[in-house]
């Protein structure tokens, strides 16, 4: 009898390079799992880090593991750190920003087989 669950090694996953020596995995997704409805990915982003904003057309789940910063919203800012949850509605414009001087590590996931559709400011 074979097993139906799928184990992916995150260092067998392609790097996407972000800014300032940042990065993220799309680990669990569509390329890598056969038939998923979700996607679950893994990012690091180095002290100073702040990117572009984005907006997702599903909602986007994430969690911190270690390190500090804040979500910037069009209107507000949140801050993060080890723990903390963030559930981000679907079409919310936001931009993830590393504040400490430690590395954020965080874990994140979609209600979509692989990245979603996705704008950029």
């Amino acid at each position: 009898m074979s097993s139906l669950v799928e184990k992916i090694q995150l260092e067998n996953v392609a790097k996407i390079e972000l800014p300032g020596g940042s990065w993220s995995r799309m680990v669990l997704n569509n390329k890598t799992v056969n038939g998923n409805q979700g996607s679950l990915g893994y990012s690091i982003f180095t002290p100073g880090t702040a990117l572009s904003p984005v907006a997702h057309e599903v909602e986007e789940l994430a969690i911190v593991i270690a390190g500090t910063g804040e979500l910037r919203l069009d209107d507000q800012t949140i801050p993060y750190g080890p723990g903390d949850a963030l559930f981000i509605p679907a079409g919310v414009w936001h931009a993830v920003a590393n504040t400490g001087d430690e590395d954020v590590i965080m874990v994140f996931a979609f209600p979509y087989p692989d990245y979603p559709v996705t704008e950029r400011k």
